[in-house]
């Protein structure tokens, strides 16, 4: 398994995911917490101040591939995602929790859900990822 700090290394290499202020809480053989640092861009409309949903769709889908980490030590592809939206993400910071729902030799199923910063659950979702060795 590999630490939370080399976790934090493979997670925040890219730019986008720099951008979202991510940081990881914890992880396990199956499973893996990440908090996402609140930002004023990510406000889709200005009255109602929620955050858009396609930050939401990223979270869902960074916490249900990186469930994978300690099993693959790097992220794989996602292949389908489906994302539901729960309630409205108002300002504040994100915490998305991904498992592994059935580690296969080609593809992966994992789950995650999104929370806002009072622990209410504002988004959830299921993938499918591609987890075959390279040859």
């Amino acid at each position: 398994m590999i630490s939370i700090e080399e976790a934090q290394r493979l997670i925040t290499r890219g730019p986008y995911y720099q951008w979202l202020g991510l940081q990881v809480v914890s992880l396990d053989a199956d499973a893996i917490e990440v908090r996402a640092t609140w930002r004023e861009e990510w406000v889709v409309n200005p009255g109602t101040r929620h955050t858009h949903g396609g930050i939401l769709a990223t979270l869902v889908d960074l916490a249900a591939d990186n469930a994978l980490l300690s099993r693959l030590g790097h992220a794989v592809p996602t292949i389908d995602m489906r994302v539901d939206y729960h309630r409205a993400a108002l300002p504040g910071d994100l915490v998305a929790k991904g498992k592994v729902v059935k580690f296969g030799k080609r593809f992966s199923v994992c789950e995650a859900q999104v929370y806002d910063q009072d622990g209410q659950l504002v988004a959830s979702g299921r993938g499918t990822y591609y987890t075959a060795e390279e040859k």
